[in-house]
């Protein structure tokens, strides 16, 4: 006759997921200058963001008469090359945290 093994409870360790917490968007800011022709910023908009010709004009529009507009927001490494391409293009571009509050 053979004796059974007593069952023994095991206790199943429970891990939490970590859901990833969305964070706020990066966003790509230029800002006016005094250096740059208006038909020139359109140019860059169009070539570097691929905006259309009206886009590219209601942003260099803005720019003109606010002082800034924002042309980009998304994750932070996409809005760092996108200011580095357009500070290349002799634009006054940063990236600020959408939660800044500007």
């Amino acid at each position: 006759m053979s004796v059974a093994a007593p069952k023994t409870k095991r206790k199943t360790a429970t891990r939490k997921k970590t859901v990833p917490q969305p964070t706020s968007p990066w966003l790509v800011v230029v800002h006016n200058d005094p250096v740059n022709l208006m038909s020139y910023v359109v140019l860059v908009f169009k070539k570097v963001l691929g905006f259309t010709e009206a886009k590219a004009r209601k942003h260099m529009l803005e720019v003109h008469r606010k002082g800034r507009t924002v042309v980009w927001s998304g994750e932070r490494e996409r809005a760092e090359a996108y200011a580095q391409t357009l500070q290349t293009w002799q634009l006054s571009a940063r990236i600020e945290h959408s939660s800044d509050g500007k």
